[in-house]
């Protein structure tokens, strides 16, 4: 209760040192007023009387400040003129609750008939009309509406208290398109009131507030009760600045639009580190700059001593569960002051392939610093919930290989001399070729593939004596793509000896989904990754796939050819993955480490995954 008695009740320095003059001309919306002497002086009386008491103006002033950033961001995207907002303090005070003599309630003063009729909720378990977001967006369209009846911003504010037909009936010529018009004693009391209160608080309402407000968007049945206990606000705060919810607990009908206090909070080293919960508090200032940034090509904010979530969030501006999400955080994170945090969703690669863990540090911080989703980090390096030891190589843009050594990154590489005698050459024949803990695999051309599902049985198209891969055959001699043979999620080192049916990629490049078809199905089918497809084609398994869609069976910005496309007749490329190595490609295609290093312009022996290397022989 001690924020909202200081947002609403307690005034602090007065924010009116001397007396507002009304001026002969201003503007509003699009328009030129020119204020006649005898309407300045009924506006005087009415500015002079609003800033009469510096107490009472510096409460409705810490509310302006504190509610106007919300009003004007909604303003901004109806298209209406932030003008309008002084209406909210004409209308209200912006005391939520706000009841009129004639039964107009909240914010902007909707009757229950009006309200209904621009979509808000009034019942006897939910009322709109004291939410700020829901009311001000009804109240920005209802001004619009308005302003098609007269195109006329001042009559559409007229309109506002008297409604478009009384306005018809008492102003003989609206004025439609007028750029400047005069204010004077005939005026209609209720607009020379509005500009009263545009002059009186206009000067005064920049700055921060007291108390920010953080919108939280609540999409679930839930109540005021289990958000004070997930965000860490009280209970009586929240019902408070909540007052739309009349039992506190908010429905699934809709989205309904929770505000959650800012206030100065703990914060720790690592939210994620109990070892380390060293607790240091801070108090902020409502001033403190937004340190903005990218990582992996995704905007970011900073964190600063004494931001709590709430506090960072109503910095950054944008909704709270979302961030949330985009974080890979819950509501018990404690923010981590010079921590970057992202403003946007993650990306399913990170900015670099490799990382190595160090002492101390965890997984979300390597996905933070990396711009990485912290559950496709997981995915990648088949961690689930286990924990990886300090020293662990992880793989940030790739899925780590089952069972394979890998070659990670040379800190030192070695530069090759050309005078040196080093076995260049590799005889395939010499090398005994470990055995590969794969099943048998039936690959099936390309063309003879139809776009019909296949079953075991056989159906329209499907190859009458499909090509079985063997030891003494080369799968890139085979398959137009390597990666056909691989699948490291479905094989294991044991598996039956069950014939996998692996369809060759169309000549296109895709797939167009059947009815029954699933995104692992179409997967399994060509040899692919599920998670890769869903990354090529922007899909997610939550939303899925529907039949007569098309699918991409490869990276969409791949420029290069693939494995076994020709290169200039008599060669091609090879794109090297995660597991490659100078000496397990020159083995492959029977060259030298050499003959690759002279074709490709190399200095030393390391690889980047994606990369493509030049094989100047026919495959």
């Amino acid at each position: 209760m001690r924020i909202l008695f200081a947002l609403f009740f307690a005034a602090t320095v007065p924010a009116v040192a001397q007396k507002v003059e009304v001026p002969a001309k201003m503007e509003f919306a699009d328009m030129t007023l020119i204020i006649r002497e005898d309407a300045r002086r009924e506006i005087q009386k009415d500015v002079d009387a609003l800033t009469a008491s510096p107490r009472h103006f510096q409460i409705k002033v810490d509310r302006a400040r504190t509610y106007f950033p919300i009003i004007e961001k909604i303003f901004q995207e109806e298209g209406l003129y932030d003008d309008f907002k002084y209406l909210v303090l004409q209308e209200s005070a912006l005391i939520p609750d706000a009841v009129s003599t004639s039964n107009a309630v909240g914010f902007w003063q909707f009757k229950d008939f009006t309200a209904i009729e621009m979509g808000l909720r009034v019942d006897k378990d939910i009322d709109e009309r004291m939410n700020i977001v829901s009311s001000t967006r009804a109240a920005a369209r209802y001004l619009k509406k308005n302003y098609q009846y007269f195109n006329n911003w001042l009559y559409a504010l007229q309109a506002y208290q008297m409604g478009a037909g009384g306005v018809m009936r008492a102003v003989k010529d609206t004025e439609p398109n007028a750029r400047r018009m005069e204010i004077t004693g005939k005026t209609y009391w209720y607009v020379k009131k509005f500009l009263a209160h545009k002059i009186a608080f206009e000067g005064s309402v920049k700055g921060s507030a007291p108390t920010q407000l953080v919108v939280f968007e609540n999409r679930r049945r839930n109540s005021l009760g289990h958000l004070a206990r997930e965000t860490g606000v009280e209970e009586d705060a929240l019902r408070e600045l909540n007052k739309w919810t009349r039992s506190g607990n908010i429905p699934d009908d809709r989205a309904y639009v929770v505000l959650l206090p800012v206030q100065p909070a703990t914060s720790a080293l690592a939210a994620d580190n109990p070892v380390e919960d060293v607790r240091t508090v801070a108090r902020v200032q409502p001033s403190s700059p937004a340190i903005f940034g990218k990582v992996n090509g995704v905007k970011t904010i900073q964190a600063v001593e004494g931001d709590d979530l709430r506090r960072l969030v109503a910095r950054a501006g944008v909704d709270y569960r979302k961030f949330l999400k985009w974080n890979d955080l819950t509501p018990q994170h404690v923010v981590v002051p010079g921590q970057t945090y992202f403003l946007a969703k993650k990306r399913l690669k990170g900015s670099e392939n490799f990382h190595k863990l160090a002492t101390g540090e965890s997984l979300w911080i390597v996905s933070q610093r990396y711009g990485l989703r912290l559950n496709r980090l997981k995915r990648y390096n088949r961690l689930g919930e286990r924990l990886p030891e300090a020293g662990t190589m992880l793989y940030l843009a790739s899925r780590k290989p089952k069972e394979v050594e890998v070659m990670t990154p040379v800190d030192n590489p070695v530069e090759v001399d050309a005078g040196a005698t080093f076995a260049w050459a590799i005889d395939p024949e010499a090398v005994a070729t470990p055995p590969v803990p794969t099943p048998p695999i039936t690959i099936i051309p390309s063309d003879k593939v139809s776009d019909s599902p296949v079953t075991d049985s056989g159906v329209e198209g499907q190859a009458e004596e499909p090509y079985e891969l063997s030891d003494t055959v080369s799968a890139a001699a085979e398959i137009t793509n390597e990666e056909l043979i691989e699948n490291p999620d479905t094989v294991g080192a044991n598996t039956p000896e069950i014939v996998e049916k692996i369809y060759a990629l169309p000549g296109n490049r895709q797939h167009v989904v059947q009815p029954g078809e699933t995104l692992y199905g179409i997967a399994r089918m060509y040899g692919l990754n599920v998670m890769d497809l869903i990354s090529w084609n922007d899909l997610s398994l939550e939303t899925g796939i529907k039949p007569g869609q098309t699918i991409s069976l490869v990276r969409r910005d791949t420029e290069s050819p693939d494995v076994t496309a020709s290169f200039t007749g008599e060669g091609f490329y090879h794109e090297v993955k995660v597991s490659d190595t100078l000496y397990s490609i020159a083995r492959k295609y029977s060259v030298t480490i050499k003959d690759i290093m002279d074709w490709n312009g190399k200095k030393d022996f390391t690889l980047s995954v994606g990369e493509k290397l030049k094989i100047l022989k026919s495959p």
